[in-house]
């Protein structure tokens, strides 16, 4: 079973544009879709691998961005 968690944040306006402009011309998209997407991807690239834990976390991490990355344009939520 996934849960989702809300998230609340401020982001610089020109961010914001860039981001409604991308959604205005993907419709298959959505803000929560490509806030997960980013912030999976991120938490890949920076995250370790040290121990089973963070092991677990990373493929969990790369399991969420490539579902975001690549499901169609309905059920976003996961």
């Amino acid at each position: 079973m996934n849960t989702s968690v809300s998230l609340l944040t401020e982001i610089p306006e020109t961010l914001h544009e860039s981001l409604q402009g991308y959604l205005d011309t993907h419709p298959d998209w959505d803000q929560d879709r490509v806030l997960t997407a980013a912030l999976s991807l991120f938490l890949l690239q920076h995250g370790t691998s040290d121990t089973p834990e963070a092991l677990q976390s990373c493929r969990l991490a790369a399991r969420l961005y490539l579902e975001n990355l690549f499901q169609s344009g309905e059920n976003h939520l996961l």
